[in-house]
């Protein structure tokens, strides 16, 4: 019990980490210094890791994984598509 709430803090603030970089994105309307590769690397291993967590939650284990690794592939490609959208209007 007490490792499954240490992951699902430790996911939530790594989900939540995330944040700032949106908000100076939105704020600054600027990605000139941020490496599309780079993200989208980050994106596909969250998405493979959601695989997973997808594959313990049907075998009845792992829900709190999957809620963080949710979070964290949400905001993750939040980040990817504003990127893509200030990169293309630049």
């Amino acid at each position: 019990m007490i490792f499954g709430l240490m992951q699902l803090i430790g996911g939530v603030i790594l989900a939540l980490g995330w944040i700032p970089q949106i908000v100076q994105i939105v704020r600054t309307r600027s990605v000139a210094d941020l490496n599309l590769k780079t993200y989208l690397l980050i994106l596909l291993g969250i998405s493979l890791m959601e695989t997973y967590a997808v594959h313990l939650v049907g075998s009845g284990v792992g829900i709190a994984f999957f809620v963080t690794n949710t979070l964290s592939l949400l905001v993750v490609l939040l980040t990817v598509l504003l990127i893509l959208w200030y990169k293309n209007r630049g």
